[in-house]
Formats: C-alpha cells, sequence, structure tokens
C-alpha cells in the first residue's frame, strides 16, 4: 500500500473511534459502573469474556459451559496478556469498537482494486456508523459481531485482489477459513462467496483462476479448523509443482461441492430462521425461543432500510448506485451473497441487516463519486465535493448514534448482589433465573446456570419457566428435578436429549400432563449442588414471555391465556386510579375497569421503610374476580390473576414468602436471592 492509502485508512479509522466516544461520555452515572468501570451492554459478551477469564485463570468448572476455547475468548486473554497494563473489564468495554472500526481498510483496499480508492473512503466513513453496524461494534458491545463483517470483507478483497492479479491464490481461501472459525454462522458467506464466484469466473472465461474456486472449496469442507489450513497448504504444494489440467480442477471443485452444498441448503433450510413458532421436541411442541428474540422477528422495509443505510434516501440512492457499481465493475457481483444476507433480514430479523450495510455503503459513495467527477475536474475540489455530499448519508447515521443511548445489562446494585452471591455460594452451585440474565450471572456469581443465551431449547426453557411461575411448592420440585437432570446429562455425556421426556422415563409416567399433575407428590433425588433463585426486578417486564413457555399445551402447542399488568400511576382522583395503560382501578367499589368492569380478589399493599425492612398488607375482598398489588416503593400497580398471584416469582419477589420451602439469602428491593431447602 502506498502512503495516501494509508492516510486514507487512518482518517477514517480515528473518525469511525472518535465517534463512538458519544457513548462513553453518555454513560457517566454510578449505576452503569463497577469497580469505577463502564460495564457491558450485550449480554452474549458476559459468555465470551467467562471464557477469556477462565483462559487467564488457566482452568474452569467441570460442566460450566464456559466459552474458554471460543476463538474469540483465546484472541481477548492473548490480547489481555499482551496489553497487561489495561484492565480485563476496560479491554472487553472498549475492544469492540477498536475491532469493529477495522471496517475501513478491507472497504478502502476494495475500493483500491477497483481504482476507486476514494469511494473506498467514503464508503468507510457511512459504513462504521450506520445504524446496524454500529449497533454491534459500538463500545460496550463485546460479542463476535465486532469482525463478523470485517471478515467477509477482507475475504471479498482477497477474491478481487486475486481474480485481477492472478496471484496469491491461498489467500481468500485462508481469510475464510479463518472466519468461519471465528464465528461458525459465516460459513454462509463462505459458501455463497464460492457459488457466485465459480458463476463469475466461469462467465468471463478465465480458465486460469479454477485453482481458486477448488481453494476456496476446502474452506466450506465439513472437517475440522486445523485439518483444513493442512489440507489447504498440501494442496497449495501440489499445484505449485504440478500442473493440473484446469478442467480437471473445475470438476474437483465441483465433486466436492455438490457434497458440501447439498449439505448446507439442507441445514440452512432447517434453521429456526425458516421454521419458527412451536418447536417440535419428538412428540411435544415446545415454544421456540426465536419468537421472543426482537432481533430475530420479521422486520418490515422501512426498519430495513434504515438499519443498512440511515434514511430512506441513503438507501434508494445506494440501490440506484449498487446498479451503476455492478455495470461498470461486474466483479462486485462476487459481494452478493453479503447483500443477500443483508436482505434476508425482513425474514430473518434485524440482526442480519449489519451485512449489507458496507456494500451498500459502497454504493452510496459511487454515486457521490459518480456526480462529484460531473461537477468538476479538478481533483482536490472533487475531493471536497464528494466529502460534502457523503454528509447528506453520514448526518442521518450520526443523529441516530447520539441518540442510541443503551444501558448496561445489569445496573450496579444487581451486580453487586451477584458479587456477595459469589462469595456464599460455591461454584458447583446452581442459580436458576430466566436465559437472559444466565451470562451475566455465570461472569460476576462464577457460578452455574441451568439457561443461558445457548442453552435455551424448548425442553430446558419450560423446566426453568415452570419453576418461576408456578406455586412454590411445585416450583422448588421442578428446580431439583432440573439441576438432577442437568448434571446427569453432563455425567453420563448425554446430548441429545428431552429433560421433561427423560424426567418422565424417570418416574414411568408416559404421558406429560399425568406426570405435570403429580410432580408435588414426586420422592425427589439427592443432589449435592445447592440451587439460588436470582429475582431481579426487572424480571417483572418479561414475566409474561417467561410463562409462555410452560403454560403451553405439549401435545397441541396452544398456549394458555393469564392476565398480567403491571403499570405505574397516571392519575389518582376520588379513590379512582388512572394507569398510564389506561386501566382503572376503582377502591371504592373494588373494581377493575378493562372496558368492563371485573372484581378485584384480593388487594395488597407492600412498601419498604427506611431499613429497607419490607412490610405487606393484604386483603381478600371477593371469592373471584382479579388480583392488584400496589407497590408502593416502585410507584407500580400490579393487575394478575390467581395464577401469577400463586407464582414462585410474585410470592419471592413480591411477599418474600417462603413457605418454609425456600431460605432468603440477599434481599434488596431491586434483587432477591433465595436458596432452595433441599
Amino acid at each position: 500500500m502506498n502512503k495516501q492509502t494509508w492516510i486514507l485508512i487512518l482518517i477514517a479509522y480515528i473518525f469511525n473511534i472518535a465517534v463512538r466516544y458519544v457513548y462513553i461520555g453518555a454513560m457517566g452515572a454510578d449505576e452503569f459502573m463497577w469497580h469505577h468501570h463502564l460495564m457491558l451492554n450485550n449480554n452474549d459478551g458476559y459468555y465470551w469474556a467467562e471464557g477469556a477469564r477462565d483462559f487467564l485463570a488457566g482452568f474452569h468448572q467441570q460442566y460450566d459451559l464456559s466459552a474458554i476455547d471460543a476463538p474469540i475468548s483465546i484472541f481477548t486473554a492473548l490480547l489481555s496478556k499482551v496489553l497487561f497494563f489495561v484492565d480485563f473489564d476496560v479491554l472487553i468495554e472498549y475492544l469492540p469498537g477498536f475491532l469493529g472500526s477495522l471496517i475501513v481498510v478491507p472497504l478502502i483496499l476494495i475500493g483500491k482494486e477497483l481504482q476507486l480508492e476514494f469511494v473506498g473512503f467514503l464508503a468507510s466513513l457511512l459504513a462504521g456508523i450506520a445504524w446496524s453496524y454500529y449497533h454491534r461494534t459500538m463500545f460496550g458491545y463485546y460479542d463476535t459481531d465486532m469482525l463478523v463483517v470485517v471478515f467477509p470483507l477482507f475475504v471479498l478483497w482477497a477474491i478481487i485482489y486475486t481474480i485481477k492479479r492472478q496471484r496469491l491464490f491461498f489467500l481468500a481461501p485462508l481469510m475464510e477459513i479463518l472466519m468461519i472459525q471465528w464465528h461458525g454462522g459465516l460459513f454462509n458467506i463462505a459458501n455463497g462467496f464460492l457459488v457466485v464466484s465459480m458463476l463469475y469466473i466461469y462467465a468471463t472465461k478465465q480458465t486460469q483462476l479454477y485453482k481458486l474456486l477448488l481453494l476456496m472449496s476446502i474452506a466450506v469442507l465439513y472437517i475440522p479448523f486445523y485439518a483444513k489450513l493442512v489440507l489447504l497448504a498440501a494442496v497449495c504444494v501440489v499445484l505449485r509443482q504440478v500442473k493440473v489440467e484446469e478442467r480437471y480442477l473445475l470438476w474437483a471443485t465441483l465433486g466436492v461441492y455438490a457434497f458440501v452444498g447439498a449439505m448446507w441448503v439442507t441445514n440452512t433450510l432447517h434453521s429456526n430462521y425458516f421454521t419458527r413458532a412451536v418447536i417440535d421436541n419428538e412428540s411435544f411442541k415446545y415454544f421456540g425461543v426465536v419468537n421472543t428474540i426482537s432481533e430475530a422477528g420479521h422486520i418490515d422495509y422501512n426498519v430495513l432500510m434504515h438499519r443498512i443505510s440511515g434514511s430512506i434516501f441513503g438507501f434508494v440512492v445506494g440501490v440506484v448506485g449498487l446498479f451503476m457499481l455492478i455495470r461498470k465493475y461486474p466483479i462486485m457481483i462476487i459481494s452478493a451473497p453479503l447483500l443477500v444476507l443483508g436482505f434476508f433480514a425482513i425474514r430473518g430479523g434485524l440482526r442480519f441487516t449489519i451485512f449489507a450495510v458496507p456494500i451498500m455503503a459502497l454504493a452510496d459513495a459511487y454515486v457521490v463519486y459518480y456526480i462529484a467527477n460531473k461537477v468538476s475536474n479538478k481533483q482536490y475540489f472533487r475531493y471536497f465535493i464528494g466529502v460534502l455530499m457523503m454528509m447528506i448519508f453520514i448526518l442521518p447515521n450520526y443523529q441516530h448514534l447520539k441518540q442510541y443511548i443503551v444501558p448496561t445489562v445489569f445496573n450496579h446494585e444487581e451486580v453487586q448482589v451477584l458479587d456477595k452471591l459469589k462469595h456464599i455460594a460455591k461454584r458447583d452451585d446452581y442459580v436458576l433465573a430466566w436465559w437472559d440474565y444466565g451470562y451475566p450471572i455465570r461472569y460476576y456469581a462464577d457460578v452455574k446456570t441451568l439457561v443461558d443465551g445457548a442453552k435455551h431449547s424448548g425442553d430446558v426453557n419450560f423446566l426453568v419457566s415452570y419453576a418461576l411461575t408456578h406455586d412454590l411448592h411445585l416450583s422448588r420440585n421442578m428446580a431439583i428435578l432440573d439441576v438432577y437432570q442437568t448434571q446427569y446429562n453432563y455425567t453420563h455425556h448425554i446430548n441429545d436429549t428431552n429433560y421433561l421426556k427423560d424426567l418422565m422415563h424417570k418416574y414411568g409416567y408416559k404421558d406429560v400432563d399425568s406426570f405435570l399433575q403429580h410432580l408435588g407428590e414426586l420422592k425427589l433425588p439427592h443432589i449435592k449442588s445447592d440451587v439460588y433463585y436470582y429475582l431481579p426486578f426487572r424480571m417483572f417486564d418479561i414475566l409474561p414471555t417467561i410463562t409462555m413457555f410452560s403454560e403451553i399445551n405439549l401435545k397441541n402447542g396452544k398456549i394458555k391465556d393469564h392476565f398480567f399488568v403491571l403499570s405505574r400511576t397516571l392519575a389518582q382522583k376520588d379513590g379512582v386510579v388512572t394507569l398510564q395503560n389506561g386501566i382503572k382501578i376503582d377502591l371504592n367499589n373494588n373494581t377493575v375497569d378493562l372496558g368492563s368492569q371485573i372484581p378485584i380478589k384480593n388487594f395488597a399493599i407492600t412498601f419498604y421503610d427506611k431499613d429497607l425492612k419490607l412490610h405487606k398488607l393484604s386483603q381478600l375482598i371477593n371469592s373471584d374476580g382479579l388480583d392488584v398489588i400496589y407497590l408502593k416503593t416502585y410507584n407500580q400497580w400490579l393487575v394478575i390473576d390467581d395464577f401469577y398471584l400463586k407464582s414462585a416469582f410474585i410470592q419471592l419477589f413480591v411477599f418474600e414468602n417462603t413457605q418454609g420451602l425456600f431460605t432468603p439469602v440477599i434481599l434488596t428491593p431491586w434483587v432477591k436471592v433465595f436458596r432452595v431447602n433441599k
């Protein structure tokens, strides 16, 4: 690379880093800090952080699901050793921004190969801060996403470089192998690159490039990482020493890909992104977690356009520029896999839009470059006009990132409770909480969990959901059975399992309804580990969603209806409380107005005194109706049915009622921890 290229890369990189500090400046509150450092803002980050921490420590607990062997964890741990003067929590906070901003390098290099270096520079200013790309590479978003687009862009550049210069045939395949190792999902892009490259090379009759196709096919083989590296090196040596007819290279590539491609298509079509809703596990129909993840839900075209380009105008210009770019430089058709995966977000969810961002940014930049060339023949004036025009596309994205202030996964008090729990629980003990909280619980409390961001299939979610939403006796029994079955599966190396079916088999039940009806009567197995419930106040927000995973007819997949409302006071006059969601609670007539008058069955008030001691008052008013609880300390009202009133979460968190089945361990207004009495 020449001096100009280095300067453009440096300017673009510094720009992308600088704008990311907007977020840091907005997150100075103590509630987001732990040990004076800003905490992470995405749950999955704690999975990789746990693995890196354990790698640095040199050990981890058996069956703790640590990501100690994950590439991102190993990379972070090794980098932490090199940057020994940087606190580990600071490293994982800032790493996403510094690595994610590397997107500028392949974009500028791609532009350079097309003799459009300035276009690549303009595109790098936009792509690095486009909505979806910024969301997943901002400071605090520690995840594999920080390189999940950078890697494919380097591969795209390497393919273009090899095709144009007819050398370094190993470069693109090597980068593909590395990117698949970094994130298994990038296997789809590697396949796409191979297919499109094959079509392009065949259509342009560049038979001397069949060697590239054969080497690229090695990257998508279903063999281990190191085997791919060895095979790639071996084939490169053979092709260098032995002259092979080009037609044989093509046949070899097609032969390999006939098998690999068939498996790829089959696996893709069976992905949860194609088969949604209820998950059929043998004879049980569980509720699929993919339906509750917002980033995996369907999105409309308006969201798609904004997440990719920052504005509808930017997207439309990008589409025009894309056709112009491919018409002028047909080799850019090889970028199609990134575009297809990005536009797949319409069905697969907003997480996919990130892949289309850099190519659409190149398209926008090309339109700007085209217009600037028409305006002036003077190079530096064209550069000035180009940057000025590019601001039309950059500014909407910058305005968005200024407003996109994401809170940390947990706040200071929640982590403080986990830190206390770390000194109470043993490393072999289990914490029962919803899967959203699994990774940060493991990171801060150094315990085991039953569900997390990866282990959340229908059968495991069913048991945890059941424990959180059913009465205390059933909850305790299910928690103990869940831990027992989890440990049994680990120690007996059982991977293909259905927890509920296995428990039914253990107790001799063939009908799931009968098993659940007799759950309270079962003789429980002995477990060595203690089981703790971690119940944060924030769980109220997702309690109805949690409920769907166990309040489902496992035979037909129909979800049972229950009533749950949590809302703040909007107004109160003459004994009538109007909630923010429009519901009215008439304390004079003891009714709830839902369009029709529903009697209040139970009414309760809870509050904390200055010593943080919980006080509770309750009264049975009617034999039927809805239950109303005023959470005075939080100025929030609960309007629920009896199912929720009896649930373990409400009984433990709201009333601290244990019935002798649980022992309070840590009690604060915002987080409560109970230990199961075995």
